[in-house]
């Protein structure tokens, strides 16, 4: 039996084992505590028993039935016998708990309230007899001429009881010899019975504003997720109406130019033809940028590039055909799956590297180096162009890319080379930063 089926076999069937097992210890102790007495007071002794603890397996679908026939099944066992089990009075306890945890609280309070009423007006059986009558002995009778008082006429000498007979209530302050006081078991379950159910009815409100807490989390996280999904909306359609608006301008005018002056040289024409290409290329990924704006968390994506060689190989002649340069791509070390945010970071940088050697040292020739090691990846892109200027960009893109290696838990650092040229140095983790 695996884990999962015992689990559920105990669930079913641990309220009725808890129930037998109580009614055998009832039982039990009610014959060693009631041995000599009479068949007939031994046997209401035993269904008494059983009434208190046999209701314990109603306790999983009907808690409120079993704690009604448990504590009325108690408290006739109190008042009528001046007696209770151990494994009655802790059946009570366990029913009152149980249903304040999992019932009506209300009717778990209300059924603990008898019990502190009767620890503290005791209900007996019988006469009640003045104490100076209890305390009359078997001595002969007055001397003569005395007189007798009236008490002691009125109590004639009386045999003791037969053991096993239920005795009065009168008769059980000298005759209890051997058992405990008949106020007990009602003390402890007055004191104990109430908390019980207090007990669980404080576990049943803490569990409510649990869940009232994790429903109201759930629900302020929802109006976050809502409030971030409107603004990266607002921003989509602000990339949408304005940058891709002038993109697109870009694209159609430089094709336009290369179509509608004559005689241009096919050195501008290539230049044009470059500049089209590339902002339609920026046009597609501003609309793979508002794709991902746009989308929900749970939609699915596009995949976003990496470190394959396909992807590399294409930025490499996509860098050559626009500038008309040599670009190589060297790699060193065996290739090994990254951290995907910093294969995206990698790329990044490869692209807008490339992208600053053609504008800032056209037809330069550039090397693309990528230095895999076991603790993750070193990334160079260097030109032989000249000197580049003082802020490559407007300082715009350098510091990208070291935002971009920074958020991968990486570093960069460029600058110009000995010899010549412009320097992209980037060391990346295996991972990415947490």
């Amino acid at each position: 039996m695996g884990a999962g089926a015992y689990v559920r076999w105990v669930a079913g069937h641990g309220p009725v084992a808890a129930g037998a097992a109580a009614a055998v210890l009832a039982v039990g102790e009610t014959a060693v505590r009631a041995a000599g007495t009479p068949p007939l007071t031994l046997a209401v002794l035993f269904l008494v028993g059983l009434a208190t603890t046999v209701p314990l397996a109603l306790l999983p679908g009907q808690p409120a039935v079993a704690a009604v026939i448990v504590t009325g099944s108690v408290l006739l066992s109190l008042t009528a016998f001046q007696t209770l089990t151990l494994a009655g009075a802790a059946a009570q306890l366990f029913c009152g708990y149980r249903l304040g945890r999992h019932g009506s609280w209300r009717l778990a309070v209300l059924l603990a309230v008898p019990f502190p009423l009767v620890a503290v007006f005791p209900v007996t059986v019988g006469e009640q007899v003045p104490a100076h009558a209890q305390a009359t002995s078997r001595e002969g009778p007055p001397e003569p001429g005395l007189p007798v008082p009236a008490h002691a006429r009125a109590t004639p000498q009386q045999d003791p009881p037969e053991p096993g007979l239920p005795v009065p209530a009168h008769a059980r302050a000298t005759s209890r010899e051997g058992l405990p006081e008949p106020g007990l078991p009602a003390l402890v379950l007055g004191t104990l019975a109430p908390a019980a159910a207090l007990a669980g009815t404080a576990r049943r409100a803490h569990a409510d504003a649990a869940v009232g807490t994790a429903e109201r989390q759930e629900i302020a996280g929802t109006l976050l997720e809502h409030t971030a999904r409107g603004e990266r909306a607002r921003i989509a359609r602000e990339l949408h109406d304005v940058v891709a608006h002038h993109i697109s301008m870009v694209a159609v005018q430089a094709e336009s130019a290369r179509l509608a002056v004559p005689g241009m040289p096919a050195a501008g024409a290539e230049r044009l033809a470059a500049i089209g290409d590339t902002a339609r290329a920026a046009l597609t990924e501003m609309r793979r940028l508002l794709g991902v704006l746009r989308e929900d968390d749970e939609a699915e994506r596009r995949p976003q590039p990496g470190l394959t060689m396909e992807e590399l190989i294409g930025l490499a002649d996509e860098a050559r055909e626009a500038s008309g340069a040599a670009v190589r791509l060297v790699l060193s070390g065996r290739p090994v799956p990254l951290d995907p945010g910093v294969e995206l970071a990698a790329y990044r940088i490869v692209q807008e590297a490339l992208t600053n050697a053609r504008r800032h040292a056209p037809g330069a020739a550039v090397d693309v180096e990528l230095h895999y090691s076991g603790d993750g990846l070193r990334l160079l892109v260097r030109d032989n162009g000249g000197a580049p200027p003082a802020a490559p960009d407007g300082g715009f893109g350098l510091a990208g890319m070291r935002e971009r290696a920074a958020a991968a838990g990486g570093e960069l650092r460029a600058g110009p080379v000995a010899g010549g040229g412009f320097l992209v140095e980037a060391r990346l983790p295996g991972e990415a930063a947490t």
